[in-house]
C-alpha cells in the first residue's frame, strides 16, 4: 500500500519482560492512555492523599483491554509531580512487564521518571521548540529513551500539512544533529484536531501522516480521542479513523483500551493491512472473548 521513499523504521520499547517494536508493517501499538489523573477529580484527590490504588486496577483494566504500552501522566496540581511520577512509575513496572510511556510537561518529572524506570520508555512530548527539545532531549539521550514529538511551536498549531512538515523536519535535524538521536527513536504525533470545530482537520491529518511515512519511515503517535471531542457517540468515531489513519501510517495511538469497539475495530484494520500473519491474533483475541462470554 506505501509508495513510501523513505526507509521505514521501526521504533524499540522495552519493560521489565516485554519488548515492543512499533513500525509499519507491525501490528498497531496500542498505548493504554487511562493512568491519568486530567479530568479525574476523585483520582487526584485520592493522589494528592498519597493513594495510590487507583493505579491498580488501570493498569489491569488497560493491560485486559489489550495494551501494548501504558502511558503514565502524574499531573496532579498541589503535589510533588516527579516524586509521584517515579512512584506512579515504580508501582506500575510491579504490576506489568509491558513497556511505559511517561507523560509529563514537567522536565524534572520526566528525569525523575526515566531514572526509576526499567527498561526502555517512550518519553511524551517535545514540541518543535528548541528551548523544549534543549530541555527534554539531553535527557531522552541519557537514559536511552524514544521520544514523541509534535509539528507545533510557540506561535502556533499549524493548520496545513505543509507546515506541519516543515516542522517535523526541524526536528528530526535538531534532535540527530544536535543531540545523537536515533531517527528511529522519533516517533511524530502528527496533530490530530477535533472534528468538532472543523471538519475538514482529519484530512489534514492524514495527508500529514502519508507525507511523513513516505518521506521520513519516521512512527507516530496521537491521541486517539481528541478527533472525536465535542461529537457525540465517539467511540464509532474513533472506530473509524483508527484504521483510515494506519492505511495512511499511524503506528500508534495513545486511547483508552477499554473501548472494545476501538481496540477490535484496530485488530481488524491490523488483520486487513497483512499486519497479523494469518490472522493469529484476530483469533486469539476471538477465542478469548468467547472464553470469557462462556
Amino acid at each position: 500500500m506505501s509508495t513510501s521513499t523513505a526507509e521505514l523504521l521501526e521504533t524499540t520499547l522495552r519493560g521489565t519482560g516485554t519488548e515492543v517494536v512499533i513500525g509499519h508493517g507491525r501490528r498497531f501499538c496500542l498505548i493504554g492512555e487511562r493512568i491519568n489523573p486530567t479530568g479525574r477529580r476523585i483520582f487526584q484527590e485520592q493522589l494528592r492523599a498519597g493513594d495510590l490504588s487507583a493505579i491498580e486496577r488501570d493498569v489491569k483494566a488497560q493491560v485486559e483491554g489489550g495494551a501494548d504500552v501504558l502511558d503514565v501522566n502524574m499531573g496532579v496540581p498541589m503535589t510533588d509531580e516527579p516524586e509521584l511520577l517515579a512512584k506512579a512509575v515504580t508501582l506500575v513496572q510491579e504490576l506489568t512487564d509491558k513497556p511505559i510511556c511517561i507523560d509529563s510537561s514537567v522536565v524534572e518529572a520526566i528525569e525523575a521518571g526515566l531514572a526509576a524506570y526499567r527498561g526502555r520508555a517512550l518519553v511524551n512530548s517535545i514540541t518543535a521548540e528548541d528551548d523544549r527539545m534543549a530541555a527534554i532531549l539531553p535527557l531522552v539521550k541519557k537514559y536511552d529513551a524514544a521520544i514523541i514529538a509534535l509539528p507545533n511551536d510557540a506561535e502556533e498549531i499549524p493548520m496545513e500539512a505543509d507546515r506541519r512538515l516543515e516542522l517535523v523536519q526541524h526536528i528530526v535535524e535538531v534532535a540527530t544533529g544536535e543531540y545523537g538521536i536515533a531517527k528511529q527513536d522519533i516517533v511524530i504525533d502528527p496533530l490530530a484536531m477535533p472534528i468538532g470545530a472543523d471538519t475538514s482537520m482529519v484530512t489534514t491529518t492524514l495527508e500529514t501522516m502519508l507525507r511523513i511515512r513516505d518521506g521520513y519511515g519516521l512512527n507516530m503517535t496521537c491521541g486517539a480521542s481528541n478527533v472525536s471531542f465535542g461529537m457525540p457517540d465517539r467511540h464509532t468515531i474513533g472506530a473509524a479513523f483508527l484504521p483510515m489513519a494506519m492505511t495512511a501510517g499511524l503506528t500508534s495511538a495513545i486511547m483508552d483500551a477499554r473501548s472494545p469497539q476501538i481496540v477490535d475495530a484496530v485488530k481488524a484494520a491490523d488483520l486487513l493491512l497483512n499486519h497479523d500473519e494469518w490472522g493469529t491474533s484476530w483469533i486469539a483475541s476471538h477465542r478469548k472473548k468467547q472464553a470469557a462470554q462462556a
